[in-house]
């Protein structure tokens, strides 16, 4: 009886069909090349650095436009936002299915980016404060074990469509999943919100030990968690960037057969839900800057077996494992810590801001790890990869002791007024 009063209520409707709008959205656009790229490329006779400079294309638009889109979604809000990006990601997939030269292949991507930051996760993590915002961290939390299926999902479907109807077709059947799916599922998911019994701006999160409010940053605090969490999640990005991309790689460059290493690499999806579980059924306790530590902090041990612990399937498994589970602590993180730090208030436009960084680098650590393979070799790259794992695991440290200095003087000032 619990569980269906939360499916009808707002939140749970916002969570169910955003969340199918996030396996659809993810897997037609981002993931769409990872089966789809090879025969663009057999048909097309385009060079592999073409047809995946469109991701990368798409992606820097993506970045570019990240902040005016989160203004927006303040502005007008998520449900109108995410419902007009997946008319554009309709629109642009439709382009791209009738594309003829690498140059409409390109400006088709770019579209495309446009469509993806108004309908992917930072848009999603909005919509969800938008209609829970004093329960905006377990909604966001729900929301991302959808997310984790969409390349696992798509995979699967596209291969299947692209074997019986061609790349082209498959694009177009991808369009009209994003138009007559996505798109009521938007209006009709984000129509309601919870209603408010307390101000979310105000007990948006707790201190590093669990127990006591705090209002959200604001002066010169605010715009230091800002920049402090930007570099954290850039650091971040550039491995997990690379790691969309080179995973299967990296794991084969350790010593382990191709096909092993494609079966063990898919198994990051499974790592990655199981990590977004843990987090909503024993993770919700724990502080969003303490959960930040965490998930970033098992990112450099993922690094140190895979460099260290000797090139076997074992090894291979256990690598795959902590790098999922890391990357799917960190999607939350992502959307919690600033909803933490700086409240419900303003919400898009921060979650574009920091989603600037995080965008670039995922469109350009891919080719920047190519070129260090090329001039040296995996191993070189994958230590290349543990060191930037390491800052970033640096970098929030550092956050996580400014944060709590700052709570420090906050409750001594309001002791001693």
């Amino acid at each position: 009886m619990i569980f269906f009063r939360w499916l009808t209520s707002p939140t749970g409707v916002a969570v169910c069909t955003i969340g199918i709008v996030q396996i659809i959205a993810w897997g037609t656009s981002f993931y769409s090349l990872g089966v789809l790229g090879k025969p663009l490329v057999a048909d097309t006779g385009w060079s592999n650095g073409i047809v995946f400079a469109g991701l990368t294309v798409g992606l820097l638009v993506s970045a570019i436009i990240s902040t005016p889109v989160g203004a927006a979604i303040d502005r007008y809000g998520a449900r109108s936002v995410m419902a007009l990006g997946c008319v554009i990601l309709a629109a642009t997939l439709t382009c791209l299915a009738h594309v003829n030269d690498p140059w409409a292949y390109l400006a088709a991507w770019a579209a495309i980016g446009i469509g993806m930051r108004l309908t992917l996760y930072d848009a999603a993590f909005a919509a969800m404060v938008q209609v829970s915002p004093n329960n905006g961290r377990r909604a966001i939390a729900f929301l991302t074990l959808f997310g984790g299926f969409a390349s696992t999902v798509f995979w699967l479907i596209g291969h299947e469509l692209v074997s019986q109807f061609g790349w082209r077709d498959t694009y177009l059947i991808f369009a009209a999943l994003n138009l007559i799916v996505c798109t009521p599922l938007c209006l009709i998911g984000l129509a309601r919100r919870e209603t408010e019994t307390d101000n979310p701006t105000k007990s948006a999160e707790k201190t590093s030990n669990g127990n006591t409010p705090t209002a959200p940053l604001e002066g010169s605090a605010r715009t230091i968690a800002m920049v402090l969490f930007c570099v954290v999640m850039s650091g971040n990005a550039l491995v997990f960037g690379v790691g969309a991309v080179h995973l299967v790689g990296l794991i084969e460059a350790s010593g382990v057969a191709l096909a092993l290493a494609v079966t063990i690499a898919s198994f990051k999806g499974v790592a990655q839900v199981a990590g977004r579980l843990w987090e909503i059924i024993w993770g919700q306790k724990i502080a969003p800057v303490t959960l930040g530590r965490l998930a970033i902090g098992l990112l450099p041990i993922a690094f140190v077996v895979l460099l260290g612990a000797g090139a076997d399937w074992l090894t291979a498994a256990v690598f795959t494992a902590i790098f999922g589970l890391s990357n799917g602590l960190v999607t939350v993180v992502r959307g919690a810590v600033p909803l933490a730090l700086f409240g419900a208030e303003g919400y898009g436009k921060i979650l574009g801001i920091i989603a600037t960084p995080i965008l670039l680098f995922n469109a350009l650590s891919p080719m920047l790890f190519a070129l260090i393979v090329d001039a040296f070799d995996y191993r070189t790259g994958t230590w290349v990869l543990l060191a930037m794992a390491i800052a970033s695991m640096a970098a929030m440290e550092v956050m996580a002791a400014w944060y709590r200095r700052h709570l420090t003087r906050e409750a001594a000032s309001i002791a001693s007024a």
